[in-house]
């Protein structure tokens, strides 16, 4: 793989990395402290595509490069729901009283998001916890609130949106972007592709460096994302081996093959490693430092949860693992078949 740029470009600055096509950054208050943005020439004037947190700092941020912008912003696109992503588009959107665009599923998932449990119990959450085999006073921290806190980041979204939909080819300007979907990462995940210019827009789907989060969250304790990841990446080395590569965190590279292919024997590994433990029965909990080596904090928990839960689904809709509720009401996980099936 092979890194276009030695560090990220500073938040309220831009750089123009193909013609038509500005790279810029957002802080986020996390240990992945920064976000990648792109302004993409349209019609008239720049799209906008993924929008940072919805705090006061970004939207000042976004200010300041709207004043350094010689056309005005002609419309507003979403990869994902996640709120570093979608945080301010609503904003802007609305602010400019532009086109706003995102998949179906994303779209509607990010409004149910952001009305919260809107008068339904967090029960669901604390057995989703319980059955992850965590301690009362961790499920306390963190099933504690009102189930806001998407709200509180992510601007409201308008009530209404062009929906972007796999192999579409959407026209700004000069410029035909083919629409990619990814899943696993987020339930819809619209990734960008322009031939002429030879350049992805990878949002979380592919990252250089760090691999995306592949979780099965409370809302869905069932799913098997994993599985809809790992069948979504290969479609990406049907594109040039060259392609320019701009992801939303870490630096823009070429080496797309290569990266789709480590990302796929990184999760191999994990089950394989989570098959080997599970010879004799073991919870999520007791799973976790297969996969972390890592200390986690009560934040990285809500995540490395998810993200274990979502490959030992993979694995017990394989046939590779049954899942039984021990007497303490967590699920015990264990192997069947260790040698690990084709993805």
């Amino acid at each position: 793989m092979e890194y276009l740029y030695d560090k990220q470009v500073e938040p309220g600055e831009f750089i123009e990395i193909a013609e038509g096509v500005l790279w810029l950054t957002m802080p986020l208050p996390f240990d992945l402290d920064h976000i990648n943005l792109y302004l993409l020439k349209g019609e008239g004037g720049w799209v906008v595509l993924d929008t940072g947190i919805g705090t006061s700092t970004t939207k000042s941020l976004w200010l300041r490069i709207f004043e350094q912008l010689s056309a005005p912003i002609v419309g507003v696109i979403v990869t994902h729901l996640h709120p570093d992503h979608v945080g301010l588009a609503g904003w802007i959107a609305d602010t400019y009283n532009v086109p706003f665009y995102m998949t179906q599923t994303e779209y509607f998932t990010a409004r149910a998001f952001s009305a919260g449990r809107n008068g339904a119990t967090n029960e669901r959450d604390i057995i989703y916890y319980q059955r992850a085999g965590l301690d009362d006073a961790l499920i306390e921290k963190l099933t504690a609130g009102d189930g806001n806190g998407y709200s509180s980041v992510v601007s409201p979204l308008p009530i209404s949106y062009i929906r972007l939909k796999d192999g579409m080819t959407l026209s700004l300007g000069k410029d035909e972007w083919r629409v990619i979907i990814g899943r696993g990462h987020s339930p819809e995940h619209a990734c960008l592709f322009n031939e002429r210019k030879n350049i992805l827009i990878s949002g979380d789907h592919i990252l250089p460096i760090i691999t995306p989060n592949i979780g099965a969250y409370s809302t869905e304790p069932d799913a098997n994302t994993l599985d809809d990841y790992l069948s979504t990446l290969p479609q990406f080395k049907l594109l040039p081996k060259d392609v320019t590569v701009l992801p939303a965190h870490k630096l823009p590279f070429v080496g797309l093959h290569e990266r789709v292919d480590t990302l796929i024997e990184h999760h191999q590994e994990h089950l394989r490693a989570l098959l080997e433990a599970c010879e004799r029965p073991q919870t999520v909990v007791a799973l976790l430092p297969v996969m972390f080596k890592r200390k986690l904090s009560s934040r990285n928990m809500f995540f490395a949860v998810a993200e274990c839960l979502s490959h030992l689904n993979y694995l017990y809709n394989k046939g590779m693992l049954s899942r039984d509720v021990n007497d303490k009401g967590h699920y015990e996980f264990t192997a069947i078949e260790t040698k690990l099936l084709a993805s």
